[in-house]
């Protein structure tokens, strides 16, 4: 799937001052994730090295989950857009390089860590993750339904739960096992999701 998962070109920031201090807030909040993780998310040291006032910073968000959701939220609308080649392995393999390179970046890395990790245990934050995966998804579907439109897929595939089945491996590395994660795992994600798809695990 996707991510990007790290912040990309998919959407145009609103410009003005309130659009520059949702910016620096959110950039500063990642930055924090990534280098310590949910707990040590603090509302006061985001304010800080986002250079605004604390209480701009308390009177729009509030509590941590709801700087999370609103990070999520945004990442999702600046994530890079779907590749679309004519090729459903090429589309899925640039997918999967996309989450791979995402995950495996020092910041983005990390920061999914710890929103994961977050997500375990608090409701809202799980719901501001399953929110992003699902804008990524839907942004990469229609890969998977123009290849069933071409016949390279059996009629009736589920176009979601093939995106997924592409970035799951690469999730499991970083979550789980602790494997490389190289270009050959990301090509290889995608090569199992196209074979698995055309072989009709996918259809409902």
């Amino acid at each position: 799937m996707v991510l990007s998962e790290k912040p990309g070109n998919g959407g145009a920031r609103p410009g003005g001052r309130t659009a520059r201090v949702r910016t620096s807030v959110l950039e500063a909040a990642g930055d924090a994730l990534a280098e310590r993780g949910m707990d040590g998310l603090d509302l006061a040291d985001v304010a800080r090295r986002a250079g605004v006032g604390r209480t701009t910073v308390y009177r729009r968000w509030g509590s941590v989950p709801a700087l999370v959701a609103d990070l999520l939220q945004d990442m999702a609308e600046q994530s890079q857009p779907r590749a679309e080649t004519g090729s459903l392995i090429e589309d899925l393999t640039a997918n999967a390089h996309l989450v791979r390179e995402t995950l495996a970046h020092p910041r983005q890395g990390p920061l999914f860590k710890a929103i994961i990790a977050a997500a375990t245990c608090d409701e809202r934050t799980a719901r501001a993750l399953h929110r992003f995966y699902e804008v990524r998804v839907r942004e990469w579907a229609p890969c998977v339904e123009r290849a069933v439109e071409r016949d390279e897929l059996p009629e009736g595939t589920d176009a979601h739960e093939v995106v997924r089945a592409v970035s799951a491996p690469l999730y499991y590395r970083l979550l789980a096992s602790g494997g490389a994660l190289d270009e050959e795992t990301a090509e290889r994600s995608a090569r199992a999701a196209v074979a698995a798809a055309r072989a009709g695990v996918y259809v409902r």
